[in-house]
């Protein structure tokens, strides 16, 4: 129930794919990300990086644009999923409102935006175990620290710039209130923490499978690396050294807890069936060959109030905002008399709006 930074969270799409070899997702490895990343240099190295919406007091260039949906649309890829025509759209009014809201920001907003920001990047440090590991992804995908950040830091400061423009308020009762009448909201599934090893069958950048060769090659290396576990060698040291998953080898192969249905179904099963300390044998996946080492389960329960409390009135927040928000960014687009320069986004714009004040057509 955590409300989410949509933008920034649509860049780091891009990098968390890349570490989701184990995922329900197929994987999207660190050289298909780059690659995805390449065009997009190159066009602008081409054809400059032009303006594409002008508003009073702010301007959106085409590489803002591109590199959110270049995140998005690597996470899409990973799922095996296409985006929407309009999706592009999308994105671009959220640029815009930010913009927007910026230009209403106080010091006190801004300071509240890096507080929250700042937050963000704890918890995403925490995903990928370290800040190594973080920054490596990021390299990976053609990203630096501080233009994650910076994008960060734009959309929550517009974000507590618009709460206090339409007043949200949640209150401690509110938020107990829900608590206390939706329990099945805060039931938290049990949970795994373990350890792999993966041996790729598939090409990470293709998702087609390796030859047949290849693959029994790949058989025949995961079957030595379980023997030396066995014998006594360190996990760890093993995962780092020979693990093909980008996102969790240099972290000993470790991963953050998990539950159910998270993962693709004969990894969960055999996370889900170790003790601490135990050591599966190899398991099979759509991506490749592992050796999973259980580190910990935590039971299912009830997640308490004071946990959930922050994030439970984020959610009230925003339920809040989504009634109120519409108007007062539609006066805002029109007091900044905006203008989409580029002619397929321009057309694209209208065709979406057009279809949003169409009647459904279903009444009978």
């Amino acid at each position: 129930m955590k409300l989410k930074l949509i933008l920034s969270a649509a860049l780091m799409a891009g990098v968390i794919s890349v570490t989701a070899a184990t995922e329900t997702a197929a994987p999207k490895s660190a050289k298909a990300a780059a690659t995805n990343a390449d065009p997009q240099a190159a066009m602008t190295a081409l054809f400059g990086d032009p303006v594409i919406v002008k508003g009073s007091g702010f301007e959106i260039k085409r590489s803002e644009l591109d590199e959110v949906l270049a995140g998005a649309k690597a996470n899409a890829a990973s799922a095996g999923q296409t985006l929407p025509q309009d999706f592009s759209v999308g994105v671009l009014n959220q640029l815009i409102t930010i913009q927007l809201l910026l230009q209403k920001a106080t010091e006190a907003d801004r300071a509240a935006g890096k507080t929250d920001a700042d937050l963000q990047f704890t918890n995403l440090v925490k995903r990928f175990g370290s800040m190594e590991a973080f920054e490596r992804q990021l390299k990976a995908v053609g990203m630096t620290m501080d233009n994650l950040r910076g994008k960060a830091m734009q959309e929550a400061v517009a974000k507590t710039a618009l709460k206090r423009e339409l007043k949200i308020a949640v209150t401690d009762a509110d938020a107990k209130d829900y608590y206390a009448k939706n329990p099945a909201d805060f039931e938290q599934a049990e949970m795994a923490h373990v350890r792999h090893i993966l041996l790729m069958t598939i090409d990470p950048a293709t998702r087609t499978p390796l030859s047949t060769n290849a693959v029994a090659a790949k058989r025949k290396q995961i079957e030595s690396l379980l023997k030396r576990v066995k014998d006594g060698e360190d996990f760890a040291k093993l995962a780092k050294e020979f693990s093909e998953d980008p996102g969790s080898k240099g972290n000993g192969g470790e991963l953050p807890e998990f539950h159910r249905g998270e993962m693709v179904p004969e990894f969960e099963a055999a996370a889900f069936s170790l003790a601490k300390d135990q050591v599966s044998d190899i398991v099979a996946s759509a991506f490749g060959f592992h050796i999973i080492k259980g580190i910990n389960k935590t039971a299912a329960k009830k997640i308490d109030y004071a946990i959930v409390a922050a994030d439970l009135k984020e959610v009230l927040a925003r339920r809040q905002i989504a009634k109120l928000a519409p108007d007062y960014v539609k006066k805002l687009r029109a007091d900044a008399k905006l203008e989409i320069l580029d002619p397929t986004l321009k057309a694209l714009s209208e065709k979406v709006e057009a279809a949003a004040m169409a009647p459904s057509g279903n009444s009978q």
